[in-house]
C-alpha cells in the first residue's frame, strides 16, 4: 500500500488550489503576441502531468490510445469549421461553426467531477458532442483558451479573474466546480481550531499564491499574527507529505487527494482541520465561500452558442452529482482516466474534494466574496481589480 501511495504522490505533484470568435479567428480573440503575453502573465498554481485528449465517441481507453512523442493523442482534434454543425435536437441548439464543444480541465478534483460526463460523451449519450482535454498545468489551459483552442475550461478561481482582466472581459464564469480542498493534517488531534496552531510550525505549498492568502486570512481572522505561526513553504505537496511521514509531530496543510494519501501512508496522521469549514464559520452571513475551481467559457463562444452552453451546465451538474452519490463507480472512472492512480484512494478522497456545481446568484456571492478576500491581500492575484458583473453567468 505504501508503495502505491508513494507512486500516487509522485504522479500527482503540486495539485493546485490553487485561459476569442469561434475557433481562432473570431472577434475578441487576441493576436499571437497577445496570446503569448497572456499565457506568460497569468500566474497559476500548476499541477504536473501529461495532457490527455478524450473525444466523444472514441471507444479507445485512454491508456490504450496511441500517443505522439509530445504525449498528446495522435488523433487530431477537430478544427473549427470542420465537421459541420452540431444538432442537439432543436433548431437553436446548434454550435455555430465546429463539431464539438472543447472542454479543458486539470488532473485533480476539477476533473474528478467531470468523469461521468466524459464517460457518457464517449458513448454518445449526451446531446452535445464534447472533446475533453486534461492538462497537468493550468497555464496549458490558459494558452488554449487565449488562442481559441478551448471553449470551456475548469481552472483555479483566481486564474479565471486574471484571464478576465487580460482578455478585456472575454471570460465568463459558468459555475463553481470545486470548493476548498485544503486540510490541516497532523497526528495531534488536540488541534480543533485555528487557534490551536499558535506557536506551531506548519508545512505547506503555495508561497505567494492562494493557499498562502487563505491561510493568512484564516489566521488573522482567528486572532493570530504572522509571528504566532511559522509557515514553512515547500515547492511540492510530496515534500510536505514526506515530512509528515518522517516527523510524527509535524503539521502540514495539504490539498486533496494528497491529504487522504498521506493519512493512508501513515495511520497516525489525520485531518484535524478542514479549511473550508473554517472559512464558512467566518463567512456564514455573507455567502462567501472558499473556492478552488471554477468553470469558465470564452465570452464570444457563449454569445454564439447559448443553448449548447446551457446544456453543458446541465450535463456538468449531473456529472458532479454522480461523483458525490456514486463514489465507487466514480472512483473507477477516475482511475481509468488516470486522474488518481488507484480507485480505492480516489473513492476515499472523493467525499473530501468538495466537488460541486454552483450557479447563478449563489455562485456569484460565493466567488465574489472569495475574490474580494484575495484582492485585499494582493490585487495582482485576481488581475489587479475585482471583475465586473459580466464575469458571472446569470441565465
Amino acid at each position: 500500500m505504501r508503495k502505491h501511495v508513494s507512486l500516487l504522490l509522485m504522479a500527482l505533484m503540486s495539485v493546485s488550489l490553487v485561459l476569442g470568435g469561434c475557433g481562432k479567428g473570431g472577434s475578441g480573440t487576441p493576436g499571437t503576441e497577445s496570446q503569448a503575453k497572456i499565457q506568460t502573465e497569468v500566474q497559476t498554481e500548476a499541477e504536473t502531468g501529461d495532457q490527455t485528449i478524450v473525444q466523444s465517441g472514441d471507444k479507445t481507453a485512454p491508456d490504450q490510445a496511441s500517443e505522439s512523442p509530445s504525449g498528446e493523442s495522435s488523433s487530431p482534434a477537430p478544427e473549427s469549421g470542420v465537421g459541420g454543425e452540431l444538432n442537439t435536437g432543436s433548431g437553436e441548439n446548434k454550435l455555430t461553426c465546429q463539431a464539438a464543444i472543447r472542454v479543458g480541465s486539470l488532473k485533480g478534483p476539477t476533473s474528478m467531477g467531470l468523469v461521468s460526463l466524459m464517460d457518457k460523451a464517449s458513448k454518445g449519450e449526451t446531446s452535445n458532442v464534447y472533446e475533453f482535454t486534461m492538462a497537468g498545468k493550468a497555464d496549458e489551459l490558459v494558452g488554449k483558451i487565449a488562442n481559441g483552442d478551448l471553449d470551456i475550461a475548469l481552472v483555479p478561481a483566481n486564474v479565471a479573474s486574471v484571464l478576465y482582466a487580460k482578455t478585456q472581459g472575454n471570460i465568463t464564469v459558468l459555475d463553481i466546480n470545486t470548493l476548498g480542498v485544503l486540510y490541516v493534517v497532523a497526528s495531534d488531534d488536540s488541534i480543533t481550531s485555528m487557534a490551536g496552531l499558535k506557536g506551531r510550525t506548519i508545512y505547506m505549498t503555495g508561497k505567494g499564491t492562494t493557499p498562502e492568502y487563505v491561510m493568512n486570512y484564516l489566521l488573522k481572522e482567528n486572532g493570530l499574527s504572522a509571528s504566532d505561526v511559522d509557515l514553512q513553504f515547500k515547492s511540492e505537496a510530496t515534500e510536505v507529505a514526506s515530512l509528515l511521514k518522517q516527523d510524527s509531530s509535524a503539521i502540514g496543510v495539504l490539498p486533496q487527494p494528497f491529504a487522504t494519501a498521506a493519512c493512508i501512508q501513515n495511520p497516525d496522521l489525520k485531518t484535524v482541520l478542514d479549511l473550508t469549514e473554517q472559512w464558512n464559520i467566518l463567512n456564514k452571513d455573507s455567502g462567501s465561500m472558499l473556492v478552488t475551481g471554477v468553470t469558465l467559457v470564452r465570452g464570444d463562444f457563449l454569445r454564439e452558442n447559448r443553448s449548447p452552453v446551457a446544456d453543458f451546465i446541465k450535463d456538468h451538474e449531473a456529472s458532479t452529482l454522480f461523483a458525490k452519490e456514486h463514489t465507487e463507480d466514480a472512483a473507477q472512472l477516475i482511475a481509468k482516466q488516470g486522474i488518481v492512480e488507484k480507485a480505492p484512494i480516489a473513492q476515499k478522497a472523493l467525499p473530501y474534494c468538495n466537488i460541486v456545481c454552483l450557479t447563478g446568484q449563489e455562485m456569484k456571492n460565493a466567488l465574489s466574496g472569495y475574490l474580494s478576500t484575495l484582492n485585499e491581500q494582493d490585487p495582482k492575484s485576481i488581475g489587479g481589480q475585482m471583475p465586473g458583473d459580466d464575469f458571472y453567468y446569470m441565465p
